[in-house]
């Protein structure tokens, strides 16, 4: 698989090369929020604190090939702002050169046939069948789905839209479970979508494989009615796994349902879901304004029942309160820019 050191040679080599048909692009966010936190266990503290919202920073090369290709080298750099450090915020302990650290990823491009592209980034499942529901602008997104969003030494192909039809195939090397003989199995995901005008429909299966054979079958559906937007999700772990304590047990599910209402700038949020074995019922409030064309102002609560976000002062995901859940109230913002560096 391709790796890291080898993307970012090719992404200083190519850089001199930028011609007319050639395109380098510096993008990224910085996200910010001060948070109030009160943690259901008795042993811990309530505590008011900084917290980063997955700050980054991005280059993009892109290439227009003969034959109607695109070729595309993208690098992306996670900052943890209210730790100073360069690290990604959710997890926080290995080194900033470790693949599994950042999005870095080659990409072809064809209008006819789809696309190819190797390395690290969101994955397939994450981007059809559980972002409908990942609206919020907080740290606290993403917890409410049995997928992981990212992996490394990943391959994924995407058929063109045809009719409003796409379908996506993903293979990452050794990031399934763990399988008996200690080793990791792969994570294959295939999905199929349609979207006809303001309605998008997704099916999704993710096989993480291991000892005990697991796998999450999702479904989702999105529709926009003027201002409102409607997402709504269900997964299901399939898996031979028995005791209810363990992630992925069998017959375990994910029921999401959210809504949003824009009036002008601002827009008013709702979330409620039940993530059996993670998380359990999750409730998410927000609010936001769009102050300009890159910065969003925002105000949100959330609530889980058991640990799935919610973690100590700037800690990441093996600091979060595994047993039991709580409550946070965050006031931030959200910075994006984008510069054509050539063009």
């Amino acid at each position: 698989m391709i790796k890291y050191r080898l993307i970012c040679v090719l992404m200083v080599l190519l850089c001199p090369l930028v011609t007319n048909a050639s395109e380098l692009r510096l993008f990224g966010t910085i996200g910010t929020q001060v948070e109030s936190v009160s943690p259901d266990t008795a042993d811990n503290q309530n505590y008011i604190a900084l917290r980063d919202i997955y700050t980054r920073v991005a280059l993009q090369f892109q290439h227009q090939l003969q034959n109607g290709l695109m070729f595309e080298a993208l690098l992306e750099l996670p900052i943890d702002t209210a730790n100073r450090r360069i690290q990604h915020v959710w997890d926080q302990r290995k080194d900033v050169t470790d693949t599994t650290q950042r999005i870095a990823k080659l990409k072809i491009t064809s209008q006819d046939l789809g696309s190819v592209w190797i390395g690290k980034g969101w994955v397939p499942y994450y981007n059809e069948i559980s972002a409908v529901v990942d609206r919020f602008n907080s740290y606290y997104v993403g917890y409410a789905t049995y997928s992981t969003l990212r992996e490394d030494e990943l391959i994924v192909y995407s058929t063109p839209v045809v009719n409003g039809w796409k379908v996506n195939l993903a293979r990452a090397h050794g990031n399934g479970d763990r399988e008996k003989n200690g080793s990791f199995d792969d994570r294959d995901q295939i999905t199929i979508s349609h979207v006809n005008k303001q309605t998008k429909f997704a099916l999704g299966i993710e096989d993480i494989g291991g000892a005990n054979d697991r796998r999450v079958m999702g479904v989702s559906l999105a529709h926009t009615i003027g201002a409102l937007y409607i997402g709504a999700k269900y997964e299901r772990n399939q898996s031979d796994i028995k005791n209810k304590a363990i992630l992925g047990y069998d017959n375990s599910s994910a029921k999401n349902l959210y809504i949003e209402y824009a009036i002008g700038q601002q827009k008013l949020k709702a979330h409620i879901a039940k993530v059996e074995g993670f998380g359990e019922d999750i409730f998410h409030l927000g609010y936001s304004y769009q102050l300009n064309e890159k910065t969003i102002l925002f105000a949100e609560y959330y609530r889980e029942q058991n640990g799935a976000g919610i973690s100590s002062a700037r800690g990441g995901f093996r600091e979060t309160y595994w047993d039991e859940g709580g409550k946070a109230l965050a006031i931030g913002f959200n910075y994006s820019f984008d510069v054509n560096l050539f063009k």
